[in-house]
């Protein structure tokens, strides 16, 4: 048995840090995405992205599925999403007590994206916006 302010912790130092929780973001809105998909929205290099992603899957927040030479990303399971809407209005609610006003970057995707793969390429209906958990249940 672990303990549960171990594990907690181990949790919160994986969200310490912006990249990740954009990272998580952009799988909470887009659902399944190749790493290229995260590196177009965000606009970093995909080395620095699969870097990222490493850390989130080590914690247990972020499953990966292989298609061919793709690897997909996605939320472990929907606590997930849960958990980001919580930090996020904390986060707002602790800034404005502070005086602080918040701006969060709106994460979108470019068109010009070179990648073919299902969000970036030719959208597929089966996988936009699911999880890996409910990507699992319909094949």
């Amino acid at each position: 048995m672990m303990d549960g302010y171990e594990w907690q912790g181990s949790l919160m130092k994986a969200l310490a840090h912006p990249a990740r929780l954009q990272i998580l973001e952009v799988l909470r809105s887009d659902g399944e995405c190749c790493v290229c998909h995260i590196e177009n929205i965000m606009g970093q290099r995909q080395a620095y992205i699969s870097q990222q992603l490493s850390r989130l899957r080590e914690a247990g927040l972020v499953v990966d599925r292989r298609e061919g030479l793709n690897v997909f990303y996605s939320l472990v399971d929907e606590s997930i999403s849960q958990l980001l809407e919580v930090t996020r209005q904390s986060a707002t609610d602790l800034a404005s007590f502070n005086g602080v006003q918040l701006s969060f970057r709106q994460l979108e995707h470019e068109e010009s994206c070179p990648c073919t793969c299902p969000n970036c390429g030719v959208q597929d209906e089966a996988h936009a916006g699911r999880t890996s958990q409910e990507l699992s249940q319909v094949t």
